[in-house]
């Protein structure tokens, strides 16, 4: 059985703690974090403590905290034995302060309260050492059936595209959600339509699920968009997303 100590208290951090909580393979020894009243959530489970002087030994310590933040809290495991890896997506390995380091990445969005499916979400595993890749390798395996060995190049893309996947997105959706509330409309009605275009793209490609006015060259309907928008800023990003679909597409035009 692996033991592991999380760092961190956040929700990437607590959803860890959840899926390790349930793996036979997996032992959390311990939650180390600043923040008191976050870490009681944790108590009856495991160890904790807000003294990173007193880390308990493990096999490998999951750094958990803030991108900015992983740097100074990876300093408190240098002396410690164990793998110390960080949850980043975007953060350098060797921001680490151990030589023996590497990365675990859930490749997913978190979010308070949302129970997640583990065996599901993609772990993506970097180390420095190979023996320390076989290890984060049966810890990813604990929890999810989609573990993948990728370079430091590769996972800093990948975090790109998830920025655009997602972030991008939801921020679009509220931005849908502003012009409907304008009206007095309810964000429901959209649900169904944003639910099949993510359904869409687990079959074919995005280019081929492209659809709408920009796709099809309706300038008539794009401008008659444009005038309804009042906001300086929806303005810019409806047709700066116009001019990039149609740039795409202007062959088939």
């Amino acid at each position: 059985m692996l033991s592991i100590v999380i760092v961190g208290t956040g929700n990437v951090a607590r959803h860890l703690f959840n899926a390790f909580a349930e793996s036979r393979e997996v032992k959390v020894v311990q939650v180390v974090g600043r923040n008191k009243n976050c870490l009681e959530r944790f108590s009856k489970m495991c160890a904790i403590s807000n003294d990173f002087a007193q880390i308990a030994t493990a096999d490998v310590y999951i750094i958990a905290v803030k991108d900015d933040a992983i740097a100074k809290v990876s300093q408190s495991l240098t002396s410690k034995k164990g793998i110390v890896v960080h949850t980043s997506g975007a953060v350098e390995m060797d921001s680490l302060e151990s030589s023996n380091r590497g990365v675990f990445y859930p490749l997913q969005t978190f979010t308070m309260g949302k129970t997640l499916d583990f065996k599901s979400i993609p772990i993506c595993i970097e180390a420095k050492q190979d023996t320390a890749i076989t290890v984060l390798r049966m810890l990813g395996e604990a929890i999810s059936d989609k573990v993948h060995e990728i370079t430091s190049a590769q996972r800093k893309k990948l975090h790109l595209a998830a920025v655009f996947a997602n972030n991008f997105t939801n921020h679009l959706y509220r931005i849908s959600e502003s012009i409907c509330l304008e009206e007095g409309l309810s964000f429901e009605l959209l649900q169904p339509l944003i639910l099949e275009t993510a359904q869409k793209v687990q079959s074919i490609t995005p280019k081929d699920a492209q659809t709408g006015p920009a796709r099809r060259g309706d300038k008539k309907s794009i401008q008659n968009h444009l005038n309804l928008l009042k906001d300086k800023k929806q303005t810019e990003l409806y047709t700066l997303f116009s001019e990039a679909i149609k740039k795409v597409y202007e062959e088939e035009l």
